[in-house]
């Protein structure tokens, strides 16, 4: 029997590494930094949207966890983030799912959701 995307994530566990180490390329990665630096100083927001990426991610990715933050769109009203810069994300994200050694397929399947969730982030 297949598993789940959760479980070839790690788990828990392992979705908390990968969202930590994601935060922290955004906050180096120097074409998208600007929106993620600030939170640095704001630890308290900062934990809160950790939080709600771990839940969204592992309830994404069939996990047993129940995502209770707001809507995309909701999220991203306002922020007028540029279709460059959600692929600085999503290239932030698959290199940190290959530092994970994360398989093929389940990357090709992270890299579906993040597609599928374009439209809802975009010049929002």
């Amino acid at each position: 029997m297949k598993q789940i995307l959760f479980e070839r994530l790690g788990g828990t566990p392992g979705i908390t590494s990968i969202v930590d180490d994601v935060i922290e390329a955004h906050m180096n990665n120097p074409d998208i930094s600007a929106r993620f630096l600030p939170y640095k100083e704001q630890p308290e927001k900062l934990a809160i949207i950790r939080q709600h990426t771990i839940d969204f991610f592992s309830a994404g990715s069939g996990g047993p966890i129940a995502y209770a933050g707001r809507d995309m769109p909701t999220t991203h009203k306002g922020m007028n983030i540029s279709p460059g810069e959600y692929m600085h994300t999503i290239d932030d994200i698959m290199q940190v799912l290959e530092m994970h050694k994360i398989d093929e397929e389940s990357k090709k399947e992270v890299l579906a959701i993040l597609w599928s969730l374009k439209g809802m982030i975009i010049s929002k």
